[in-house]
């Protein structure tokens, strides 16, 4: 066999297993999708009769709006205070040596290395604890716990690619220290923060365990899914199931095209 077959079948293999890869990733919401659209209350396949409705009552639900108001809020809140947190700790461990600064490291990342229902279960008795009542607050200080050290690590790699002497530089020309963190260091490590901001809404709005544990009354979306799955079952679940990873997909793809067009307008 010579190298051209070699090659054509070595590709030939690749383009198989991403496809499997994409089939086995991406059928479960393609039936979600399916089930939603069927005018059934339960799925069957193929379907006889196709139909928006359940697509329409969740739209027009105003539970389902008050669900999403909720996780927007609470994603949107998480995600302003996780990147401000994670930009000063991936500075902190990856910019400046200090003495603590590998101790620092371990504790900030080690939060991912807990179990989430456990984390949340830790923070419910915390809460418990010292009388604070449960809401879509307590639930913000939840998702900071496991979503800051994630962003601190996007954030990271970004600062670790990072050239202090463009800074010297800049103080060398005259710039004061509010310059170089606003025209220097912020713009050169953009692209790891608005990664780091994606990370964390999409993490935040999707989070099961810890809203469970910590969101009280305040129910996310996440958590009326798993309750309608449970008991009382309805089509309007995987209509708002395929609305919430259409949402997700939109939102990255959105983010994808804000980073080329900074990209290219600072080209």
């Amino acid at each position: 066999m010579d190298i051209n077959q070699t090659d054509r079948r070595n590709r030939g293999l690749l383009w198989g297993w991403t496809l499997f890869v994409l089939v086995v990733l991406y059928l479960p919401v393609v039936c979600s999708a399916l089930a939603s659209l069927s005018k059934s209350r339960y799925f069957l396949f193929p379907i006889r009769q196709w139909s928006g409705e359940w697509w329409q009552k969740t739209t027009a639900s105003i539970e389902i709006g008050m669900l999403v108001n909720t996780s927007l809020m609470l994603a949107a809140v998480v995600t302003a205070i996780s990147v401000v947190l994670a930009f000063f700790g991936a500075m902190a461990f990856a910019r400046y040596d200090w003495s603590g600064r590998r101790l620092f490291q371990k504790a900030v990342l080690l939060p991912i290395f807990f179990p989430q229902p456990v984390l949340g279960l830790a923070l419910l008795l915390w809460f418990n604890a010292i009388g604070v009542p449960l809401s879509w607050h307590t639930a913000v200080l939840a998702h900071l716990v496991w979503i800051t050290p994630v962003v601190t690590l996007v954030i990271a790699i970004q600062v670790y690619g990072f050239d202090p002497t463009v800074e010297d530089a800049a103080f060398d020309l005259g710039a004061n220290r509010w310059q170089v963190l606003t025209e220097i260091t912020l713009p050169i490590l953009w692209p790891g923060i608005w990664s780091g901001m994606l990370f964390a809404f999409l993490l935040s709005w999707g989070n099961f365990p810890l809203s469970l544990y910590t969101a009280g009354a305040d129910a996310t979306v996440p958590e009326w899914l798993y309750n309608k799955m449970v008991a009382g079952y309805t089509p309007m679940v995987p209509a708002l199931g395929t609305m919430s990873t259409l949402a997700a997909a939109g939102a990255l793809i959105l983010g994808g095209l804000v980073m080329r067009l900074v990209q290219k307008r600072r080209a």
